[in-house]
């Protein structure tokens, strides 16, 4: 048979339009699909009776079975519900809630591994918890994952975690009365992708009983509107804690609307802090601070803070940093009443020891675009290659007895009418422009080629 390449192709196109036509759509798979059916335990969706015991029944007996335990959609009221080794929860997101009843948490583990919360909203109804809980509460497990659930009116922290590795992840937590998200020792935890909003201490807490490796990675979380309910000088109303935890990662973050820091490691070395996007601070926006060795601050852009970033305490052993990359507008001449010396601010970075400053934009600081030192703590600071534009005060040394030395040089630093580099007895002014020709000289300062405009 005499085939022509015409008659082929239609051939070939007929056929693959056949195989083309969609097969029927599948049916929607029940919830049974996603595990054991918490139904077959006795679990009613949408009763008004308390389910505590008939919940726990049904979590003990999937994790004995190795299988997920499956809530469909309706509310379930519950008290205390302990999480055993394996077990793992999954709902439908938004519409599996369970309504807490009072208790010292919602959920609670002890020396369990391979646990797993998914797709349920956990309402803590604010009612109030003991100090150092959370609506969820893991302590010493391995394989902890927390993903896709939303957590909302805990009466104290939203997730408590101790000794725990895991994954915290793609959760919605609003309305907290204390924390967040709470993590003291971890062995190695993951907190992404979450949205954090309205609450009453910090958004997520990063912390060690004693100063040590942490290694937490807490990347792309968007937190919002986080408070200083119970006052202090700082340890309330930041975004992301870190306490005597070394080597944490804090990467990605959107950070809006604090009553303090967006970032503050406190005593944490190795810290980086890179990439985050930071407005409407009142306080210092990123700060590495106290008994720390080493912290990155990189590539950060903040606009709105009393201070852009502070590196600091190097009479607590607080040295070696670099801060590269940073944009840094539009700041607040004062911080909180009672956080500082006459809460000063209107400060882009503050520096202390050990630590390159570069490459950074700083506009619109009414005191300091840059500060190196206070008093005689400075040492080996080099400040090159910034912009800092429309500030009081272009960049300011210490120049008291007894400080280290610091070089500033190839900077443009424009519209600074008290002077593009000026020398300091700590936070007061107290030479000329040390920029200009003829100017003293101070062992201290440094003071290279800086390209400098005044003010018309």
């Amino acid at each position: 048979m005499d085939v022509s390449r015409r008659h082929l192709i239609g051939i070939t196109a007929a056929g693959a339009g056949a195989l083309a036509i969609p097969p029927p759509a599948a049916a929607t798979q029940p919830i049974s699909a996603l595990g054991r059916d918490a139904t077959q335990f006795g679990v009613r969706p949408g009763s008004p009776d308390d389910q505590t015991k008939v919940l726990q029944r049904a979590i003990d007996e999937a994790a004995r079975t190795q299988a997920p335990l499956a809530l469909p959609p309706g509310v379930y009221r519950t008290g205390p519900l302990r999480l055993p080794n394996g077990a793992q929860l999954v709902g439908v997101r938004g519409a599996t809630r369970l309504v807490f009843t009072g208790g010292a948490s919602m959920f609670t583990s002890e020396g369990a591994g391979s646990i797993g919360l998914n797709a349920l909203v956990l309402d803590g109804g604010n009612i109030p918890l003991p100090t150092r809980r959370g609506l969820v509460h893991c302590v010493s497990g391995r394989d902890i994952r927390i993903g896709d659930c939303e957590i909302t009116a805990s009466g104290g922290n939203g997730i408590w975690l101790e000794n725990i590795a895991g994954d915290v992840s793609g959760n919605i937590l609003t309305k907290i009365a204390v924390t967040a998200i709470t993590s003291f020792d971890a062995q190695g935890l993951t907190v992404t992708r979450n949205t954090i909003r309205d609450t009453n201490d910090n958004g997520i807490e990063i912390l060690r009983t004693s100063i040590g490796d942490d290694g937490t990675l807490v990347a792309d979380n968007r937190i919002e509107d986080i408070k200083a309910g119970p006052g202090g000088s700082g340890q309330y109303g930041s975004a992301i804690n870190a306490f005597r935890a070394g080597n944490v990662i804090v990467r990605g973050n959107r950070i809006k609307n604090c009553d303090y820091s967006a970032v503050r490691g406190n005593s944490a070395s190795n810290i980086q802090i890179t990439g985050n996007s930071i407005t409407d601070m009142r306080e210092v926006a990123l700060y590495s601070e106290f008994a720390f060795e080493g912290a990155v601050i990189a590539n950060n852009t903040v606009d709105g803070a009393a201070l852009g970033v502070s590196v600091c305490n190097f009479n607590e052993g607080g040295r070696l940093a670099v801060v590269q990359g940073n944009i840094i507008r539009n700041l607040l001449a004062k911080r909180p009443i009672g956080t500082a010396p006459d809460d000063d601010g209107g400060i882009g970075i503050y520096v202390e020891a050990d630590t390159s400053v570069s490459g950074n934009v700083i506009e619109n600081a009414p005191s300091f675009g840059i500060v190196a030192g206070w008093g005689k703590y400075l040492r080996d600071v080099a400040i090159t290659g910034n912009v800092i534009r429309n500030a009081f005060v272009g960049i300011g040394i210490s120049v008291t007895p007894g400080a280290g030395t610091a070089l500033i040089n190839n900077n443009m630093i424009s519209e600074t009418p008290r002077g593009a580099v000026v020398g300091l007895d700590h936070a007061r002014p107290v030479t000329p422009d040390l920029s200009t020709e003829g100017a003293p000289r101070f062992a201290q300062a440094a003071v290279g080629m800086n390209a400098v405009r005044k003010l018309p």
